[in-house]
């Protein structure tokens, strides 16, 4: 062989190893650490969650999973980041519906799109909300909070995400009360003052608030679920409450900037089923209020689909005025 032959074959070879070079890196995937984002913090509902998943995650994936929160702006903050991320897989964004469905209602400017900068990969667990006070409160059901509220001026309601904050306006609209909103960061900057009465009310979502329950800080008096759940079958439902037309239960999902390939979007979703169908996670989620759900990545996006078509009216119902967060 010539060493003109030989220089020929040696580029034709190395152009077929870069042609090679992404489906191969697809078949290998994972080969170095997955980074799951999380738009709360260490210690909070969506963290307690969301790190259960991951520990899972890496079992089934046999690569190191690291968390990485990014709280502040309801999630916003972390799904920017993802949206942003080179979409090879390594970077997953665990987030709510609320997020996903609702966020392009309730803020302006965002920088990113929910359905075009994103690829969903699986839906894993759905969330009881619930409508709590503190404990040395003397309002127990949802007809005396009402009436509490209805009697007492400068009444005040705590929120820390978008599921919460529209679950009590609506509440608000279909009761005829008038509570003024009180934002905090996270749930567990919220509760100390729901417990000593600063805050009159919260709607929280139970994979925080079933701790806070047990450890007897709050009182629930009511789920937003269809159904009682059965950790806390002595608490009824918003709508056995007496607030008619009225559940909410939002879920959660995983999620990788737009443009990942398929393959690993598959894959990924596979294992994600395969943690949440799994009897350990159902026994898990069972103690922070919550149920698994095993769905593909296609149920994942018509999902979405389907929750902007129920949160674009409710919010108008609400009278829930976008905040602008470009600037």
């Amino acid at each position: 062989m010539t060493m003109r032959a030989a220089a020929w074959l040696g580029a034709i070879a190395g152009l077929l190893a870069l042609g090679a070079g992404p489906a191969a890196a697809q078949q290998d995937y994972p080969n170095k650490p997955i980074h799951v984002v999380i738009g709360f913090p260490a210690g909070s509902g969506a963290d307690i969650l969301g790190r259960y998943f991951t520990t899972k995650l890496a079992e089934v994936s046999k690569q190191t999973v690291i968390v990485e929160n990014k709280p502040g702006a309801t999630s916003n903050i972390a799904a920017a980041q993802v949206a942003r991320a080179k979409p090879d897989g390594y970077t997953v964004l665990f987030i709510a519906n609320s997020n996903m469905a609702g966020s392009r209602f309730l803020f302006k400017g965002l920088t990113f799109d929910t359905v075009k900068d994103f690829t969903p990969v699986a839906s894993f667990a759905q969330i009881a909300f619930m409508t709590v006070v503190g404990k040395d409160s003397k309002i127990n059901t949802i007809a005396e909070l009402t009436d509490y509220l209805k009697k007492t001026k400068q009444t005040k309601y705590a929120f820390t995400n978008q599921s919460a904050l529209l679950a009590t306006e609506y509440y608000k609209q279909i009761a005829g009360v008038d509570p003024v909103q009180v934002a905090y960061k996270t749930a567990p900057d919220a509760v100390p003052d729901v417990v000593n009465g600063t805050i009159d009310f919260m709607i929280i979502d139970g994979t925080f608030g079933a701790g806070q329950i047990r450890q007897g800080r709050i009182k629930p008096l009511a789920m937003t679920t269809g159904k009682r759940l059965p950790s806390l079958p002595d608490v009824p439902t918003m709508v056995e409450a007496g607030v008619p037309n009225f559940e909410f239960a939002p879920w959660w999902g995983a999620f990788v900037p737009a443009g990942t390939p398929p393959d690993i979007v598959v894959k990924l979703g596979r294992w994600m089923n395969e943690i949440s169908s799994s009897p350990d996670a159902a026994k898990f989620l069972e103690t922070i209020a919550s149920i698994p759900m095993v769905e593909t990545g296609e149920q994942t996006a018509a999902r979405i689909q389907s929750d902007i078509k129920i949160w674009e009216p409710i919010v108008k119902a609400a009278k829930i005025e976008a905040v602008d967060v470009s600037q």
